[in-house]
């Protein structure tokens, strides 16, 4: 545990499950104190359960991140319980069925677009005054291997990583003089609900798994490693910066 962030508190997006999950209790063991949120109560109630057990403190917060309402009620009620703002991690996020673009469902479109590029920002306009207030403070935005490289059916997620990763530029070079730092993760394949939709058999797991150079898939608990890293006093300099945790996916 880290003296740096004992008493400080995070948000976490999409911490129901998966790497969010993994990222909130790494906060926790940290001494973090993490308001965890989601769409799903039941699952929410599960990783704050999980942060108490390994001693941390935690609450949930149901948000849905298309909505700025409740991205703004979760950023008060962060403030309203812990006081403060220190952390960030947006990851929350759709994927794709794979098709062509011709038969792509403009509906589907929207949806993606909606969660993985206006969630991000809507979280970024709230999370940050809020640092602010507490004189500065780091974010992380999940990106993707698909924000790197283009790949195949998937052309409105690809689109929606991509996008990630310029906000995420953009945004930190806007407050890079203002004590907040902002990066990005991504991941390649990550045991994970996600990956289940994707690649629902063993043989598809398998076949998944060999594209990457290291011969397997991640853990979330090594994506949240780095998230917590990217937060912490030994990346004080690093800023704009997209981090790939892939396995060596993207550098073949």
């Amino acid at each position: 545990m880290s003296k740096s962030f004992i008493g400080k508190v995070a948000v976490i997006t999409g911490g129901t499950t998966g790497i969010g999950r993994a990222a909130a209790i790494a906060f926790a063991k940290e001494g973090v104190k993490v308001v965890v949120s989601g769409r799903r109560e039941s699952e929410g109630a599960e990783t704050v359960r999980l942060i108490e057990n390994v001693g941390g403190m935690a609450c949930f917060v149901r948000c849905d991140v298309t909505s700025e309402a409740e991205i703004a009620a979760l950023i008060a009620k962060t403030l309203e319980t812990y006081g403060r703002l220190d952390f960030a991690f947006n990851n929350a996020g759709v994927e794709e069925p794979p098709s062509l673009v011709t038969d792509k469902k403009i509906d589907e479109v929207r949806r993606i677009l909606e969660t993985n590029v206006l969630g991000v920002i809507l979280s970024l306009k709230h999370e940050i005054p809020a640092m602010l207030k507490s004189g500065g403070g780091a974010i992380v935005n999940n990106s993707s291997v698909a924000g790197l490289i283009g790949m195949r059916g998937v052309v409105t997620y690809n689109a929606s990583k991509h996008a990630v990763i310029g906000i995420t530029k953009s945004v930190a070079l806007d407050y890079a003089r203002k004590g907040i730092r902002i990066n990005a993760v991504c991941p390649g394949g990550v045991a994970s609900e996600m990956l289940d939709r994707l690649a629902p058999t063993p043989e598809q797991q398998a076949l998944f798994a060999s594209m990457h150079p290291v011969g397997r898939i991640g853990t979330p608990e090594e994506v949240a490693s780095a998230v917590v890293y990217l937060c912490s006093p030994s990346a004080s300099f690093i800023t704009g910066h997209a981090m790939p945790i892939d396995g060596g996916f993207t550098t073949q």
